[in-house]
């Protein structure tokens, strides 16, 4: 069986209508999606405790798939009428059958980070038996470690994890870097995320590798606990524009003296996001991977 795939363009104030009224007519699944992605006006939906619920993006793509015997003339008038919206255009595209577990598998080979550290998927054999294997069942959340910012913050954690140290991982999405932490030595490791999907992979990665660290939603972390808590490393791979937000926070996370690691930062975005967690870190060279950039620092102790 095949599928037919209509993609339309979608304001912040359009987007949901689209997406709810195609479901009505008929639509297998409807998806919203950021037109900006993986660019720099990439924005991030991200929200911090007693916050209202985060939004959706300003522009977007609104994707539906429905059976390829669909009327797709039919289905946008209807959908003119439904909405009220007009001169609403679409991109169609074939979408085929095919066994979409072993698709989805092929994507992800073992990847190594370094000859003694490597990422294996759960389906996979270890190349390196002898070395540090991080099992790995990417879920719905980010951080398979194909990406270059994931790379980055792993080479950083084998070069600077020491025995009992305590680690923060903000952002943890498929809780990688917490588990590389935990085995790479670190005393406790906390992981925290805004996805609550990300929550269920972190957990359920943290037991295939046998390995204890605490995976939180912010609300269910006790009050201050990152400031009366404060960690020997902090890494957070998430979006420039939350990690500028965030600076405050992760510095008071943070011990004086302390390092920390900051990716998901393009090339271009890395000194204006340098220059603002200088005024709490002693900020070092950035290291560079593709287009993207890491970022680390130590705390400042005054």
């Amino acid at each position: 069986m095949a599928w037919i795939s209509l993609k339309i363009e979608a304001h912040d104030n359009t987007a949901e209508l689209l997406s709810d009224t195609l479901m009505e007519l008929g639509a297998l699944s409807a998806t919203i999606e950021d037109a900006n992605a993986e660019t720099p006006d990439e924005q991030p939906i991200f929200g911090e405790p007693g916050d209202p619920p985060p939004g959706i993006w300003q522009q977007n793509i609104v994707s539906a798939l429905f059976n390829d015997d669909a009327d797709v003339a039919a289905l946008m008038a209807d959908l003119t009428k439904a909405t009220g919206l007009q001169n609403l255009s679409c991109e169609v595209e074939q979408v085929a059958e095919q066994d979409w577990v072993r698709a989805t598998q092929s994507q992800f080979d073992p990847i190594r980070i370094r000859d003694d550290l490597w990422i294996v998927p759960t389906w996979h054999d270890a190349p390196n038996p002898a070395g540090l294997n991080i099992i790995l069942d990417p879920g719905l959340a980010f951080g398979t470690g194909s990406h270059p910012t994931t790379h980055l913050c792993l080479a950083w954690l084998a070069d600077n994890v020491k025995p009992g140290m305590n680690v923060l991982d903000y952002g943890c999405g498929s809780g990688i870097l917490a588990i590389a932490a935990r085995k790479l030595g670190a005393g406790r490791v906390i992981g925290t995320d805004i996805d609550p999907q990300a929550i269920v992979a972190s957990h359920y990665n943290a037991e295939q590798n046998q390995v204890e660290a605490e995976f939180y939603l912010p609300d269910q972390l006790a009050p201050n606990q990152l400031r009366d808590e404060p960690a020997d490393l902090v890494v957070a791979n998430i979006l420039s524009s939350a990690l500028s937000v965030l600076a405050p926070a992760l510095a008071v996370a943070c011990k004086p003296g302390g390092s920390i690691a900051l990716s998901g930062i393009l090339r271009e975005q890395a000194e204006q996001v340098s220059a603002i967690y200088a005024e709490w870190f002693d900020m070092q060279a950035p290291v560079y991977m593709e287009s993207w950039v890491l970022l680390t620092g130590t705390r400042k102790c005054a």
